[in-house]
C-alpha cells in the first residue's frame, strides 16, 4: 500500500496531477481541494489512496492527511465511489463537508453533482457519529474503525464473499466489538456469512 508520492509536478489540471518521481509519472487524480495548493515545475508531496480494479489501477492523491482520511470515510458508505468521494471533496472545503455532516444537513450535499436524497442521507446516517461536531477534526477512532473494516472487507472479497454482504456484516461486527482487530473481525465475519 503506497502511503504517499513525492516528485516534481510535471503536469496539472483541477482534477489530475502528474508526479514525476525518478523519471516515473505518476497520473494520479485530485479534488479542487488539493488543486489550489499545488504549483507545476516544484516538488510536491502527495497522499495517496490506491484503487485496484480488474479494468483500472487509480491514484487518488490528497494534500493533508486530514483529506485523505475523509474521503476513505465517503468511500466506507454503500453507494460512494472514489470518483464520487472526490466531487463532493471538490465541491466544498474538509471543515465545510465536516460541519455538513455532523449538523445533519442533507440539503447541502445534495447539492453536489451526483449526490441524491438516499445517497445525502446515507452519507449523514453512516457519517455523522464519526465527525466531530467542531467540524474541526475527525475522531481517530472511527479512522481506526473504517481502516478495520475496509482491511477486513476486502479481505472476505478476495476469499470469494460477496462485497456488499461481507461489508454489512463487518460493520455490524465492528460497531457491537469496536476494539476487535481486523484478523477476529474476518474470523467472526466467516461464520455468519
Amino acid at each position: 500500500m503506497l502511503d504517499y508520492i513525492s516528485g516534481k509536478l510535471v503536469e496539472l489540471t483541477p482534477t489530475s496531477a502528474v508526479l514525476d518521481v525518478n523519471g516515473l509519472g505518476y497520473y494520479v487524480h485530485i479534488s479542487l481541494n488539493t488543486y489550489q495548493f499545488l504549483a507545476a515545475d516544484r516538488t510536491e508531496k502527495l497522499y495517496v489512496y490506491e484503487v485496484i480494479r480488474e479494468d483500472a489501477h487509480l491514484l487518488f492523491g490528497f494534500h493533508e492527511k486530514r483529506e485523505r482520511e475523509l474521503f476513505l470515510l465517503l468511500i466506507s458508505v454503500s453507494g460512494v465511489g472514489a470518483n464520487t468521494a472526490r466531487m463532493i471533496l471538490s465541491s466544498m472545503t474538509i471543515s465545510e463537508l465536516e460541519g455538513t455532516i455532523a449538523s445533519g444537513n442533507a440539503q447541502i450535499l445534495k447539492t453536489v453533482k451526483g449526490i441524491g436524497a438516499k445517497t445525502a442521507e446515507r452519507i449523514i446516517v453512516d457519517l455523522k457519529d464519526k465527525i466531530k461536531a467542531s467540524g474541526d477534526s475527525l475522531i481517530m477512532g472511527a479512522i481506526a474503525h473504517s481502516a478495520v473494516e475496509n482491511e477486513a472487507v476486502a479481505a472476505l472479497v478476495m476469499l470469494g464473499f460477496v462485497q456488499t454482504a461481507s461489508a454489512k456484516v463487518v460493520r455490524k461486527l465492528v460497531s457491537e466489538s469496536p476494539q476487535m482487530s481486523v484478523e477476529q473481525v474476518i474470523k467472526a465475519a466467516l461464520k455468519l456469512l
